[in-house]
């Protein structure tokens, strides 16, 4: 057993399947085969029609889904065309944000990340965080989402049900006021065989969650579409756009990444938030371990 920075603990678990390329230990636990060949016109196979079942990475491998500057298509790094659409009110908030990451970054322990509190960092922000292995499940009514980071999941309804409507304090069902919830109500739809559209409303006000690791913000009153197109049996695009008129003028445009089908017997390991780990990294690296000089 190893930790990693901010308390990731690492355990084992595994998959039965056939036909991956794989590399495991003597006693056949399956590690990440992030060094997967290239897709070529030899070796592409069709993708099944209406299919997300699998475990995905991004193709360019773990770092590319830390998004650690802020979101993959927008970073956070001062840039003029990264700067987001904010409303006064957006900018005002993301101000009151302290983020250990980002152009406008903090010490750590000076931080109001919510993550670093260990609350849930729910939809979107899931997208956006150490995105590694991610597993997809779905039957006739539902597709689920596993996330790696802290022992995620969401579900995505299939059934024909219709999106909610957003309300002051939640969402309306049936004329019932339901409670906003840090993963949304989710509904999707296939557009054709291979691209699969979902959408977000319901999730938590802006003093619960953030967007990024950066501290933008979002708001109750967000609604995200995401997409997921079926390359080919091995590749999927994920996209995805944030329209949040409280907090941003516009919809704009925060994740395209190509993921990379996997072994479904690979080993997960756990990845969690942990608050006993947070306060030792404060500890060590914030700012009163750096004001305290050399033993």
């Amino acid at each position: 057993m190893r930790i990693q920075v901010l308390g990731i603990l690492v355990v084992a678990t595994v998959f039965a399947g056939d036909g991956f390329a794989q590399t495991s230990s003597p006693d056949g636990w399956l590690n990440p085969d992030w060094n997967k060949p290239a897709i070529t016109a030899a070796n592409r196979k069709p993708a099944p029609r209406r299919s997300l079942a699998g475990m995905w990475a991004p193709a360019e491998g773990p770092g590319a889904g830390t998004q650690a500057q802020g979101v993959q298509l927008k970073p956070n790094n001062g840039r003029p065309e990264n700067e987001l659409p904010y409303t006064p009110y957006g900018l005002q908030l993301y101000r009151s944000h302290k983020a250990l990451e980002g152009k406008d970054a903090v010490l750590p322990g000076n931080d109001n990340d919510p993550r670093n509190r260990c609350e849930p960092l729910g939809v979107p922000r899931s997208n956006h965080y150490n995105i590694r292995l991610t597993q997809f499940f779905q039957d006739e009514y539902k597709v689920a989402i596993l996330y790696h980071y802290d022992n995620r999941w969401r579900v995505i309804w299939t059934d024909g049900r219709r999106l909610p409507k957003l309300v002051d304090g939640g969402v309306e069902i049936g004329g019932e006021l339901r409670e906003p919830r840090f993963f949304g109500y989710s509904v999707g739809r296939w557009v054709d065989d291979y691209t699969f559209e979902a959408q977000t409303i319901g999730v938590m006000p802006d003093d619960r969650v953030w967007l990024d690791s950066t501290g933008r913000p979002l708001s109750e009153q967000a609604r995200i579409t995401e997409t997921f197109h079926r390359v080919d049996a091995d590749t999927l695009v994920w996209s995805e756009t944030i329209d949040d008129p409280k907090i941003y003028t516009r919809p704009w445009d925060a994740l395209r990444m190509t993921f990379r089908l996997h072994d479904p017997r690979t080993d997960i390991q756990e990845y969690y938030c942990s608050p006993s780990e947070q306060e030792n990294y404060n500890k060590l690296f914030g700012a009163d371990a750096g004001s305290k000089g050399a033993p």
